[in-house]
This record gives C-alpha cells, sequence and structure tokens, in this order.
C-alpha cells in the first residue's frame, strides 16, 4: 500500500526506486530506534499541489535532529523542494509525506552518530484512523517521562510505546487508546492529540508530556478565530464526567470525533460538537478552499 514497483523515494541526494531502497542490518537506528521522522500532508487545492505547514514541519524535523544529536546538512528549503519534486515524480497531489533522518552507518555504540541519512518517502493515504467516530480505552501505559527523553521531539524509538498502548486497547475491543502521563494526567494518544469539550470550551493538554501536534496548533488558532474558547491545562480522567464531545487531531488522522471512553460515552453526537464544526474549517483551510489568519501553506508554483 506505501510503494509499487514504479514508485520514487528520495535517499541521500537521489530518486530511487522506492523497493530498491537498503539500510545496513548494522545501522544504529535500526538497533536502537535512533532516528526522527516527520508526518506531513500535502493536498489538491485551486492553486495547485500545497503541501500544509512544510516549514513547521521541516523546522520541528531540524529540532528533533538536534535534540537527539543527529546531524541534518539539508535546509528547510532544500528539503521542501525535494518534496514537491518527489510528489510530482509520484504522480501525487493529495498524498502523506514522510521523512525520516536516521543513523544508516554500522555502528553498534550508543554514541551520537557522526553522519546522518534522510530519506523521504510519500504515499496515497486515507485517513489514519478512518472516517467512523472511535472508542476509546485509558492505557495501562503511560506517555514517556519528559525527564528521560526529550519528548517534543519526534523520534522514532518513542513510538514503540504508541505501538504497544494501540495494540492493548484493540485488543480490548477498543478502536484506540488514550495515555495518561507520569502524574495521572490526560497526555494524548498513540500518535494524536486530545480534546475534549465541555460548557462550550475546548480542552487539551497543555505542553509538558505531550508533542505539540501541528494540527493540534491548527485547531487551536481556528477556533480562537471562531470565538471558541481553548483552554490548555492538566486534568485528571475523572474530569471529563459532564464533558459533551471528544475528539483527536493529527497529520495523519486530521480530525476525528471520539464517542466514549471506556464507560464514559458523551451525550452530543459528534456532528453536533465543535470538533464536528472545526473538522470542517481544518478540511477546508487544508484543501484551499478557506484562507485563515493562521494558516502557513507553501504554495508550488
Amino acid at each position: 500500500m506505501y510503494f509499487n514497483p514504479d514508485t520514487l523515494a528520495f535517499v541521500d541526494g537521489e530518486f530511487v526506486k522506492a523497493d530498491q531502497a537498503q539500510v545496513s542490518s548494522y545501522a544504529q537506528s535500526l538497533h536502537y530506534g535512533y532516528a526522527v521522522f516527520e508526518g506531513i500532508r500535502s493536498y489538491a487545492t485551486p492553486a495547485g499541489t500545497q503541501i500544509f505547514k512544510a516549514k513547521e514541519h521541516y523546522e520541528r524535523l531540524q529540532y528533533s535532529c538536534k535534540s537527539v544529536g543527529l546531524p541534518l546538512s539539508y535546509s528547510i528549503e532544500e528539503m521542501t523542494e525535494i518534496t514537491y519534486r518527489l510528489l510530482e515524480l509520484n504522480n501525487l497531489s493529495d498524498a502523506y509525506i514522510r521523512p525520516l533522518v536516521y543513523a544508516g552507518t554500522p555502528n553498534m555504540t550508543l554514541k551520537h552518530a557522526s553522519t546522518s541519512n534522510l530519506m523521504i518517502a510519500v504515499w496515497d493515504w486515507g485517513k489514519y484512523l478512518g472516517d467512523q467516530c472511535l472508542r476509546l480505552s485509558i492505557s495501562p501505559y503511560q506517555r514517556p517521562n519528559p525527564n528521560a527523553v526529550p519528548i517534543e521531539a519526534k523520534v522514532s524509538g518513542h513510538y514503540v510505546n504508541s505501538i504497544i498502548a494501540s495494540s492493548e486497547a484493540r485488543n480490548r475491543g477498543f478502536d484506540e487508546a488514550l495515555l495518561l502521563d507520569m502524574n495521572g494526567f490526560v497526555a494524548e494518544g498513540p500518535g494524536a492529540n486530545f480534546f475534549f469539550e465541555k460548557d462550550g470550551e475546548l480542552f487539551t493538554a497543555p505542553p509538558g508530556s505531550i508533542l505539540r501536534g501541528i494540527t493540534r496548533n491548527t485547531i487551536i488558532d481556528l477556533a480562537r478565530e471562531a470565538g471558541i474558547n481553548v483552554t490548555e491545562k492538566f486534568f485528571t480522567p475523572d474530569e471529563l464526567q459532564g464533558a459533551t464531545g471528544a475528539f483527536f487531531t493529527g497529520t495523519a488522522a486530521e480530525v476525528i470525533g471520539i464517542t466514549s471512553i471506556d464507560d464514559l460515552v458523551f451525550s452530543t453526537p459528534y456532528q453536533d460538537t465543535l470538533g464536528h464544526v472545526l473538522a470542517e474549517r481544518y478540511h477546508a483551510l487544508v484543501t484551499g478552499q478557506s484562507v485563515a489568519r493562521s494558516q502557513s501553506l507553501e504554495v508550488k508554483v
């Protein structure tokens, strides 16, 4: 589903057949999860193919590299240009984009890498969590301690936690997990930020033990522009009582509604919630149907 015999990927300065890209079995990233990545989307718009917030995503990629000591020799502008060219070569407009910076040189030590590799892949990928509202369960697994790892860096190894939490929830019959932080506050999903609605306002976890998602930030901007109050605060699962709705946000998932968390069922149908309103505004923004003051669209002309 990610590539076919004709798909091209960018690997270390070249556009190569995706099924021919290789990495050493002794690569440090393969053994230790020592790599960083981004998830980005492009959309077909009236102005042509647009990568949504390319600058912000590649800035975060740079930050992630710096946080774990991975060198990155490409500039934001270079990576953006490469990505547009890759989309063109693969004849894609609506696409998911996966840049990965990894340590591909054989190295079994635990020292920072002195060199890195850059791979960028693109493929046609629908919403990661689908279009149907989700049933969540609070996970027995916590988000990583921010004093143990740079939690706001998008590090590949962090997502072992996500895989375990998501799989555990699905094995119990739920659609996805909701993770708490080390202090028992609600943090986020395995791959998406969490919002809930109460008394006409939105609430979401503050920076600290979450990845500050670019979609999350966009939704906050759209909500505030629409006159919706958004509060970033620490909250326990008990504080979800009385909430009328909830939703996840993320580049892969976009915006998706949540109907329940364990035994708590939200009282308002998702189509009548603020989350649904913001999902429609988000879709209009990324597809070029509307213009928001806070947008940052990289446009290829």
